[in-house]
């Protein structure tokens, strides 16, 4: 198993999550971020626009079976790509186990309905 976070746009957002749910993805969870780097963004607050190095980007985890690995990363890519400097970037992690709390059912089984 492997958790994906990606951190991409806020304005690809719903492009990703369509891409996901296409892919067969039906869950992850996701927030919204700021860090700090060396591009800087043009923010707008009571209508004055000013440069900042605050990068405001959405976080998205995603845990997933080995067989769904590629996919996923493929689905992201396509959908959150610009072409442009600030894309984001998607880390891989490797996961030990996982568990469904309602049935105590564990490994990649765990991850998805049978049904």
């Amino acid at each position: 198993m492997k958790k994906i976070e990606a951190v991409i746009r806020k304005s690809k957002f719903e492009d990703v999550k369509q891409a996901l749910y296409d892919v067969g993805i039906e869950w992850f969870s996701y927030w919204d971020i700021t860090g700090l780097g060396k591009s800087t963004e043009e923010q707008s607050v009571r209508g004055q626009v000013f440069q900042s190095n605050y990068i405001h980007r959405r976080m998205l985890s995603i845990v997933v079976r080995d067989i769904n690995l590629e996919k996923t990363l493929n689905a992201i890519l396509d959908a959150a790509w610009t072409g442009e400097a600030g894309d984001g970037k998607i880390f891989i992690y490797d996961i030990q186990d996982s568990v469904r709390i309602r049935t105590r059912e564990s490994g990649p089984e765990a991850l998805f309905n049978k049904e």
